[in-house]
């Protein structure tokens, strides 16, 4: 199996920026893919960002885009999401994703908050 373990959400202004963070442990060799998801209140996930492991390749939603960043650092076994000049509608419960062999992802984070204030 493998645990993902969420960090860095909180509470910021419009306009602002947050890192979040997802460590990942247990098998983790044969990952192949790593995804960032949210859901807000009384709406259905969405997908925000992902990363190829081995190659870094990278792909974002196009409400992202230009704002968030997705990066590995492989030492860490450790995925991030740097967001940057957030909106209201950013306010989600962000979750990462792992996909073992590049079919779904089947292994979930708790997810961590982010609120963005106006």
């Amino acid at each position: 199996q493998v645990q993902l373990v969420e960090s860095g959400g909180g509470l910021v202004q419009a306009g602002g920026s947050l890192r979040l963070s997802c460590a990942a442990s247990g098998r983790t060799f044969s990952t192949y893919r790593m995804g960032w998801f949210r859901q807000a209140p009384g709406k259905e996930r969405e997908f925000v960002a992902s990363i190829i492991w081995s190659l870094s390749s990278t792909y974002y939603t196009d409400s992202v885009k230009g704002r968030f960043t997705i990066s590995r650092d492989n030492a860490k076994k450790t995925v991030y999401l740097q967001m940057n000049s957030l909106k209201p509608e950013d306010t989600a419960v962000y979750y990462c994703a792992a996909d073992r062999v590049g079919g779904h992802y089947e292994y979930w984070g708790q997810g961590t908050q982010v609120t963005v204030s106006s």
